[in-house]
């Protein structure tokens, strides 16, 4: 009953990533907003992840408009989103029962992973809109806390990923793929701060 549980909560979780992707997808194709899905796209081209990146920044074009810092921050906050939500599905995940005794320790693993990089990602939100606000010595100091953080979710989340390699086929996929897109994500936000920065820095 617990298994038939968990696939249920997994399957779930999976329809309801492939309807947020989808309505990103449909977003980024619409033609009120052509100009500032070019200008996410064109952004986009030099992160990791350019499909990921325009998929999930795509939905926020009428906040981002043409503004590099409006994006850098947009995707900051968007991960941020998503790490919190794969906590609280990892978090469910791990008060299942019938998981074998090494998928136990990963999921005990990964949850302390999630939880740095849901504190990591929040402290980088706040210090990019206390940076953007600062003077020009400030900003370049703020600027690399936001840098610094980001990158140590990064590592967080690949950690994770790499340690959720031994999972059972069904909950790698409802569980290690979302973990996966949180990673490219943060990958990608990483990227564009770190274009605003470059740009914007005296």
């Amino acid at each position: 009953m617990a298994t038939y549980t968990l696939s249920l909560f997994l399957i779930f979780l999976t329809t309801f990533v492939a309807t947020v992707t989808a309505t990103a997808t449909t977003n980024a194709f619409n033609p009120a907003s052509t100009t500032t899905n070019d200008f996410i796209k064109s952004k986009c081209s030099s992160t990791a992840y350019p499909t990921r990146c325009v998929q999930s920044l795509s939905y926020f074009a009428t906040k981002i408009q043409k503004s590099p810092r409006q994006l850098a921050q947009t995707a900051l906050t968007v991960s941020l989103s998503k790490a919190r939500y794969a906590k609280t599905c990892m978090t469910q995940v791990s008060q299942s029962k019938g998981l074998r005794p090494k998928e136990v320790a990963v999921i005990k693993d990964c949850m302390e992973e999630i939880s740095d990089a849901v504190d990591r990602l929040g402290k980088s939100v706040h210090e990019f809109q206390i940076a953007v606000r600062s003077r020009s010595r400030d900003f370049v100091w703020h600027m690399s806390n936001v840098q610094t953080w980001a990158s140590a979710a990064l590592t967080d989340l690949n950690t994770c990923v790499d340690e959720g390699k031994v999972l059972n086929r069904t909950v790698k996929k409802g569980i290690m793929d979302q973990f996966q897109g949180v990673m490219e994500c943060t990958s990608n936000a990483l990227a564009l701060v770190n274009q605003f920065a470059n740009k914007y820095s005296p």
